[in-house]
């Protein structure tokens, strides 16, 4: 394993360099959040793992704290851990697995130095893994794979290689190689320290010792492996060695190559060997893109941005949380941060670190860590607060809903709270919310129909408010920018069509492709665009 003190960056303190942020992306039902449960499990953060096969109660994951993904078993909101393994300092953000809340999960990626994308041996790379790499892709981000289910039926390992080297247009290198599948599954040779890792399958919580063995003809090898095994882990891996490439850590780095670790989450098998990967072959702190200059972790002076924002995690409590990604410096409670988009001064006095959904208070926090700031709506997606300097994180992106329906309460007497709810969610990122001009209620966006189970669902348990989201003749969103006097113009030809959102941004809400045809033809001045970027202007 690298010594936290052998930075690619020589001049990072030594506090920075041991840390590794990081995501992790699947497909739904790749085995992501048992994959989180063993991580916490081998950072020490809880002592046993494998409640994510147990019945009822016990059925409840340490990432997934809404009530709506406990009953679902899906991920939908992302949340940050933070744990040591060895002299490392990991901080993962667990990311929706479902394709309904990909925004969220782009955001995430935002606040991460690298990913570590979970794919299912038997069906390889699906549509939502590819979806994900590409926006890994779009900001060059280094990304491990960790292929799970080996001790299941799964795919032969070089069409699985095969099909991420076509499909992600990926260099892979095997990290390791799997001995056998499905019931033959007997573990891996660990092809980057010549080391055999053997799978205890009577206890899915233990881990196995690894053998070091000196080579593939080492004799102790025929005591441990069957003859039939043997005999094709030498033949596959002799050509691995000569079809694909070595591992080259520079190109990892740039998020040309990925290493592949094969295992099986809930067995705890490759896990470990995945962790030492992240900590040997994964980034730390990386620096940030941000107006009018790049941030980098090693500044004395603290920066960080909001990349999500979390409503009521503590039912208890109502409260809002800011999840902040700290760019540079060494942060200390109770500093005053500049919030730069109101330009006042804010005293983070009880800033928080999650281990899962358990939070204590943050002393301290160093770039690359990610601390979570209780605050009543001051906070929102894209903020960034520094120590004095008017910088702006850039790259933080808001996406046109592709599903609108009208909400209205079922009490009108509660049409008020209503609004308060719907900009609550909003502010979050949760969902897209126009307020039309012309006639009442309010237009809800979002990215796939779940998300509309989960808005009435928390609506109704947050606020007491029945709510029935219904039909409406509008398809799309528009922003659009250019000179004022050509949007005035727009608005005032086109009451019917503009909506505000939450910043009170208008938009051009669609029926039809033609209305934006049409947009484009008439008003050439104006951009129309699908996106909009979050930096709490």
């Amino acid at each position: 394993m690298l010594d936290a003190a052998t930075p690619n960056r020589p001049n990072l303190p030594a506090e920075i360099a041991r840390r590794r942020t990081f995501a992790i992306i699947s497909h739904p039902d790749a085995g992501k959040t048992t994959l989180t449960e063993k991580f916490l499990l081998y950072g020490g953060a809880i002592q046993m793992a494998g409640q994510v096969r147990a019945k009822g109660e016990a059925r409840r994951t340490r990432s997934d704290f809404m009530q709506m993904e406990k009953d679902r078993g899906i991920s939908v909101s992302a949340s940050a851990m933070s744990f040591d393994f060895g002299k490392f300092r990991f901080n993962l953000v667990d990311t929706p697995g479902h394709s309904d809340f990909s925004e969220d999960t782009y955001r995430t990626l935002t606040a991460v130095d690298a990913a570590v994308m979970v794919i299912d041996g038997a069906k390889g790379v699906e549509s939502q893994t590819q979806k994900l790499f590409e926006v890994c892709r779009m900001r060059d981000l280094p990304i491990l794979t960790f292929c799970n289910k080996m001790d299941r039926e799964s795919r032969d390992t070089f069409e699985i290689i095969d099909e991420i080297q076509e499909m992600l247009a990926i260099h892979v290198t095997p990290a390791s190689w799997p001995i056998g599948v499905g019931r033959d599954f007997l573990g891996c040779y660990d092809m980057l320290h010549n080391r055999l890792e053997l799978m205890d399958r009577a206890d899915r919580n233990k881990v196995a010792e690894s053998i070091k063995i000196d080579g593939l003809d080492d004799p102790k090898l025929a005591e441990l492996v069957p003859a039939h095994l043997l005999e094709k882990l030498r033949e596959e891996v002799e050509m691995a060695r000569e079809l694909l490439p070595a591992m080259d850590p520079a190109e990892v780095m740039a998020g040309q190559m990925t290493p592949i670790w094969f295992g099986s989450a809930i067995n705890s098998f490759g896990v470990k060997e995945l962790m030492d990967g992240i900590a040997e072959y994964g980034p730390e702190p990386q620096p940030q893109s941000a107006e009018p200059r790049q941030i980098a972790p090693e500044e004395d002076k603290v920066a960080g941005f909001v990349f999500k924002v979390q409503a009521n995690m503590d039912a208890k409590h109502r409260d809002r949380v800011a999840f902040v990604r700290m760019a540079s410096g060494h942060f200390k409670r109770g500093m005053k941060l500049m919030h730069v988009r109101s330009k006042k001064p804010m005293a983070i006095s009880n800033p928080v670190m999650f281990l899962a959904s358990d939070r204590e208070l943050a002393e301290e926090a160093w770039a690359g860590d990610i601390i979570g700031i209780p605050n009543h709506g001051q906070l929102r997606i894209g903020d960034t607060l520094t120590e004095g300097e008017a910088l702006r994180v850039t790259g933080i992106p808001s996406f046109a809903p592709e599903l609108l329906q009208g909400v209205r309460a079922t009490d009108p007497m509660k049409a008020k709270h209503l609004e308060k709810a719907l900009m609550q969610f909003a502010e979050e990122g949760a969902a897209k919310v126009f307020k039309p001009m012309i006639g009442s209620g309010f237009i809800v966006g979002v990215v796939g129909q779940l998300q509309f189970e989960v808005l009435a669902s928390r609506i109704e348990l947050e606020y007491g408010i029945p709510v029935r989201f219904e039909a409406t003749q509008f398809k799309s969103a528009r922003w659009f920018s250019g000179p004022k006097a050509a949007q005035d113009k727009l608005v005032e030809a086109n009451k019917q069509h503009i909506g505000y959102d939450n910043d009170g941004d208008p938009v051009f809400l669609t029926r039809l492709q033609w209305d934006i045809d049409r947009v484009e033809r008439d008003y050439p001045e104006l951009t129309l665009t699908a996106t909009k970027e979050l930096h709490g202007e």
